[in-house]
């Protein structure tokens, strides 16, 4: 039985409830135990126990269902997403990008208008012109898969994009200056044939040309 000895101890019974959880104790989806049973087996009082409940609630690990209980909702807590970007390496950027932007690619076939293939057009034009430096060139080629993934019409696939942006900018920029080049005919050209792809609603077509592309970014490829 764990017992609590320094204050604050409600910080201290949720720290002990999630390492249950993380020993597996509850499943996830699972009920707690009542108050009346993770008291005593704490060493504290009920006002605690709900106060532990509430911050692992906000933490994303339990969530509280009216007249049903307590419930296991994640099996640790999850990590602050700006943390977990700094930390991911160039192939893990692309391996996201790839997640996204494929489906982004497909889905902007089947949905995108007249006006967002313009927008898609202009954004491409743009990215032509912007071969001279690395740092320009990136934020054109972001600004081209932006506007596809807009043409999407999946809000969350938009925010996924937008969340890892500066992380994948970071990352585009590192390593087209470890490459020593960026911006050449062929480049532009893969570009083009997946706008061509979209132009034609092609879905296919579009989702394998973004992929092959984004995997020759990979440097373990």
């Amino acid at each position: 039985m764990t017992r609590l000895r320094r204050e604050p101890l409600a910080e201290q019974a949720a720290d002990a409830l999630l390492a249950r959880i993380r020993a597996g104790e509850w499943a996830l989806g699972q009920k707690l135990p009542g108050e009346t049973t993770l008291a005593p087996q704490l060493g504290v009082g009920r006002s605690t126990i709900r106060e532990a409940i509430r911050q692992l609630a906000g933490r994303g690990v339990l969530a509280t269902r009216q007249g049903s209980g307590v419930f296991v909702t994640a099996l640790d807590v999850t990590e602050d997403w700006a943390q977990v970007l700094l930390r991911a390496d160039i192939d893990a950027v692309v391996e996201a990008r790839i997640a996204v932007e494929v489906e982004a690619s497909a889905l902007a076939a089947v949905r995108r208008t007249p006006a967002e293939l313009r927008a898609i057009h202009r954004a491409a034009a743009a990215r032509d012109a912007h071969r001279d430096d690395v740092e320009g060139h990136v934020d054109a080629d972001m600004a081209l898969h932006r506007a596809i993934v807009a043409a999407a019409h999946n809000p969350l696939l938009t925010e996924l994009f937008d969340g890892f942006a500066p992380r994948s900018r970071q990352a585009m920029i590192e390593l087209l200056r470890l490459r020593g080049t960026h911006g050449s005919d062929a480049d532009q050209l893969v570009h083009q044939r997946i706008i061509d792809a979209i132009a034609a609603h092609d879905a296919e077509s579009a989702a394998a040309l973004s992929r092959s592309h984004l995997l020759t970014l990979k440097t373990s490829a």
